[in-house]
């Protein structure tokens, strides 16, 4: 890794994998992902080394509901194995997309996706209390027959569309393949790392890795991975240019900057939901406290002057 060049981490948003509206085919994810990249391109040639990471959310249900409706053919396959599926699915589509808009405008520099596995506390908390929903809806009497053979937990949907596996989202503790990008960085390598959250892991008293049934945030992922670097600046992008308060109530008010501890009584006010912003600004607390540098929220079409510090909301000490 060239150290006179910034580290950046971007945690790319669901959107800049598939569009919300989409059916989720191959044609859709790729122009989905072409697009990413010529919006990414103007930084990818600038003088940054480059990590990038992305959600998983769609597609880990998608392979879920998969492993449910093909169960009597085909053994499904534990949480943390179809995380790695998902990182490898959309590793390759935006490694494929980010190669030829570099290749397109005859441009030289290399991108890999490497599976990263996240190390969790096995004692963490939330594998008390089971909160984030995967996979397929189910009924009550689906429920009953699968929690006779299982040990899930269920929660029932608040539009009434039935019942859901819920599963823990412990915090990381540690990128198990930190090193491995720093020395891919060093050739100037584009990496995607992370994906989905990472592969999620714990590692017992002999030093045994082991997969874990659950999901870890995907910001919260990339802002560890972004500690453990010492990234120079952690760039968190959704589908909007600004964080706010009041959201899209009259009295809104747009955020260009906040330090943390504007940020952290903002998060205390509840003005940050859980499902939406909440998650970004805590990743991006953590960050600059580990750190001492800027994270930004901000939105892809404005990346280029996110990087600048021209757009986006900009956390700070």
């Amino acid at each position: 890794m060239d150290t006179k060049k910034e580290l950046l981490v971007i945690a790319l948003g669901g959107n800049a994998l598939l569009s919300p509206k989409s059916n989720g085919t191959i044609e859709e994810k790729e122009a989905a992902t072409d697009l990413t990249a010529k919006q990414m391109f103007p930084v990818i040639k600038s003088d940054y080394n480059l990590v990038i990471t992305h959600g998983n959310g769609p597609q880990v249900g998608n392979i879920l509901i998969q492993n449910d409706m093909a169960s009597s053919i085909i053994s499904p396959m534990p949480l943390d194995v179809c995380v790695a599926e998902t990182q490898g699915e959309i590793g390759y589509i935006l490694q494929k997309s980010i190669q030829n808009i570099i290749t397109e405008n005859e441009f030289t520099r290399s991108v890999v996706t490497l599976l990263t596995q996240v190390a969790v506390d096995k004692n963490d908390l939330a594998f008390e209390e089971p909160s984030k929903p995967v996979g397929p809806y189910y009924s009550t009497e689906q429920t009953k027959e699968i929690l006779k053979l299982k040990d899930w937990k269920f929660k029932e949907d608040p539009g009434g569309r039935g019942y859901r596996r819920v599963v823990a989202s412990p915090k990381p503790i540690k990128v198990l393949e930190t090193k491995m990008i720093s020395d891919l960085l060093k050739d100037d390598i584009i990496v995607i790392a992370v994906g989905g959250g990472g592969i999620p892991v714990f590692i017992d008293e002999k030093e045994k890795i082991h997969g874990v049934e659950a999901v870890i945030d995907k910001d919260f992922a990339s802002a560890q991975l972004a500690i453990d670097l010492k990234a120079d600046k952690l760039i968190i992008l959704t589908n909007i240019e600004y964080c706010s308060l009041n959201y899209k109530k009259d009295n809104e008010i747009v955020i260009k900057d906040m330090n943390l501890d504007e940020a952290m009584t903002y998060m205390e006010q509840g003005h940050f939901s859980s499902g939406s912003m909440g998650p970004k600004v805590a990743a991006a607390v953590e960050y600059v406290i580990s750190t001492g540098k800027d994270a930004i929220i901000s939105n892809l079409e404005n990346l280029e002057n996110a990087v600048k510090g021209l757009s986006g909301t900009i956390i700070h000490q």
